[in-house]
């Protein structure tokens, strides 16, 4: 596991689950679930992550309330951990948060990681597969 911050473009940067899950542990991040309130139903969700929906489903329509739900979460001076399923909406959600003035950084490989070679998630990296919390139902 890497303790570094990787650059990006646009936010702070890219961090490896483990690494934001100690930020969090610490008090230095608020660690934001972008996913769909379906995606942590059936899935499995972070507790105590904040939920904060990228877009809604049905129709992955973008969230119009995301900016006041972020700033009403995210007191000053922490940083911003955003987790998706696979580190694709996260991306977006970082760059929005740094746009609102946030440190805000993605967590590479989201909750599920990229899908094997049979097209299942899980299997080759994420939050889960790293041993991280997190609860089904």
């Amino acid at each position: 596991m890497t303790k570094q911050v990787n650059p990006a473009a646009g936010y702070a940067g890219d961090v490896h689950p483990k690494l934001a899950w100690d930020w969090v542990q610490q008090g230095e991040a608020v660690l934001v679930d972008v996913r769909t309130d379906a995606e942590r139903a059936w899935v499995g969700f972070v507790p105590d992550a904040v939920a904060i929906a990228w877009k809604q489903w049905p129709g992955m329509v973008s969230n119009v309330s995301f900016d006041a739900e972020l700033l009403a979460a995210v007191p000053p001076q922490r940083k911003v951990v955003f987790l998706c399923r696979s580190g694709v909406r996260s991306v977006a959600a970082a760059l929005r948060a740094t746009e609102l003035g946030l440190q805000a950084y993605n967590i590479l490989e989201g909750f599920e990681g990229d899908p094997d070679n049979l097209a299942h998630r899980g299997q080759l990296g994420g939050w889960r597969f790293h041993g991280l919390p997190w609860r089904q139902g």
